[in-house]
C-alpha cells in the first residue's frame, strides 16, 4: 500500500534518482543534469515536500517552488511531482498530486502551479484531474538541451489550480 509521507534528509539518494530518470525521458523538464542535494533543497520551498513509499521503498516525491520573491506571490507555488520508472501507472502520481493539494492548503497556499510539455499527456490529465485549470500555452519557451527533441524549440502548458479553502471564487 502506498502511504504519503513528508521527505526527510535521508531520502535525498532516492529523490534524485528519480528525478534524473524524469530528466532522462525528455519530457519532465529542461533540466539535463541531476543537481546536487545542496542545489534541490535550495530551489524547493521547506514544506510541503512529500515522498510515495511502498514496503520502505521511495516510488516518487512532489515539492513546491517559489514562483516569485514578491510577497504578493507567498501563497503561490510550482508544483513539482515525479515519479520511478518502476512505479509508472500504480497510482503514485494520483497519490502524490492529492497530498501536495491538502498538505499545500495547510500551508496557507492559495494557488498552484505547473507548467507541463503538452507531449506529457498523462500529467496533464493527472492535473485536471485533481482540478487543474489549462491557462495557455507558451510557445517556444526554451530550447531542449537534452533527450528525443533536444535543439527543439518547446512549448509549455500552463495549469493552475486555486485552493478551495482560501476563499477565493
Amino acid at each position: 500500500m502506498i502511504e504519503i509521507r513528508p521527505m526527510a534528509p535521508g531520502d535525498a539518494d532516492a529523490v534524485l534518482r528519480i528525478y534524473g530518470e524524469g530528466i532522462a525521458t525528455g519530457h519532465a523538464t529542461f533540466e539535463s543534469t541531476t543537481p546536487s542535494w545542496p542545489e534541490f533543497d535550495a530551489g524547493k520551498l521547506a514544506e510541503p515536500r512529500l515522498v510515495a513509499v511502498d514496503d520502505g521503498e521511495i516510488l516518487g516525491w512532489a515539492a513546491l517552488s517559489s514562483v516569485s520573491s514578491r510577497c504578493v506571490y507567498g501563497g503561490v507555488g510550482e508544483m513539482s511531482v515525479y515519479v520511478a520508472e518502476s512505479a509508472r501507472g500504480r497510482g503514485v502520481g494520483r497519490a502524490l498530486l492529492a497530498g501536495i493539494v491538502e498538505a499545500s492548503e495547510a500551508q496557507g497556499i492559495w494557488m498552484l502551479q505547473a507548467g507541463i510539455f503538452p507531449e506529457n499527456t498523462a500529467s496533464i490529465a493527472l492535473h485536471e484531474r485533481y482540478g487543474f485549470k489549462r491557462l495557455g500555452v507558451l510557445e517556444g519557451l526554451g530550447k531542449m538541451p537534452h533527450g528525443p527533441l533536444a535543439g527543439h524549440w518547446r512549448d509549455v502548458l500552463q495549469m493552475a489550480r486555486r485552493s478551495r479553502v482560501a476563499g477565493i471564487d
